[in-house]
């Protein structure tokens, strides 16, 4: 079920019909589907960003890191 939610929020928000909401909703809480909701949305944005720089999950994370290095050395 969180998985469908999920899908909706990423590919399809029409698959978030009256059904799937009173799934969820039997199940979660509303603080948890907004916590779900949330996730779900900043880590695909997160990747979707991170696919613009043409880089990979952990190759900017080493490149900020080098920077900061460089920029110790210098000072």
């Amino acid at each position: 079920m969180a998985l469908r939610y999920t899908d909706a929020i990423l590919w399809n928000p029409e698959m978030a019909d009256d059904a799937l909401w009173a799934d969820l909703h039997a199940e979660f809480t509303e603080p948890q589907l907004v916590e779900l909701g949330y996730w779900a949305g900043f880590t695909s944005g997160g990747q979707r960003w991170i696919h613009t720089l043409h880089t990979r999950q952990g190759e900017l994370a080493a490149y900020i890191e080098d920077r900061r290095g460089a920029k110790k050395r210098a000072s």
